[in-house]
């Protein structure tokens, strides 16, 4: 037998045989993403913190002022399910909202001073999670490579 029908053979005496989806570039990807967001919620489970607010948090440091639809957009989030999640951030007093002075139907976001002191509780976090990611990878340049490739799916 050879390497390939054992390790089926043993699959399938061990439960399911995914062999047809074994090179399969989105099942891979997605077991790659369900692993990394286990990670990170377990990382950031005492702080009751998602993903996505994080990544709204951490984009507004840079980005103050941009507009609720390109936050949106650049996290790859529907309109309609981002304004549940701005709501809760500016709930918890992160966030706030501001009409902008040119056009009054547009929504500019804002983190706040308690928006940033709690970012700066969550980056010894993320950073923790990213060097675990990155000794999983094998270092610096296997991660530069996987974000290459990845960047060639969606560019």
């Amino acid at each position: 037998m050879t390497d390939d029908r054992a390790d089926n053979a043993a699959r399938r005496g061990a439960g399911i045989d995914y062999s047809m989806m074994e090179h399969a570039v989105g099942y891979r990807l997605r077991r790659a993403q369900l692993a990394v967001f286990q990670d990170f919620n377990e990382a950031f489970s005492a702080k009751g913190l998602r993903p996505t607010d994080f990544a709204v948090l951490l984009l507004l440091t840079r980005n103050q002022g941009a507009k609720q639809s390109e936050v949106a957009e650049a996290l790859g989030i529907q309109r309609a399910n981002f304004v549940a999640i701005v709501d809760g951030l500016e709930n918890k007093g992160f966030v706030v909202r501001r009409k902008s002075e040119i056009d009054r139907r547009v929504q500019s976001l804002h983190i706040t001073e308690a928006g940033l002191a709690y970012l700066d509780e969550l980056l010894p976090i993320w950073d923790e999670h990213e060097e675990r990611l990155l000794a999983q990878l094998g270092g610096k340049q296997a991660r530069d490579q996987l974000i290459g490739l990845l960047k060639r799916l969606y560019d």
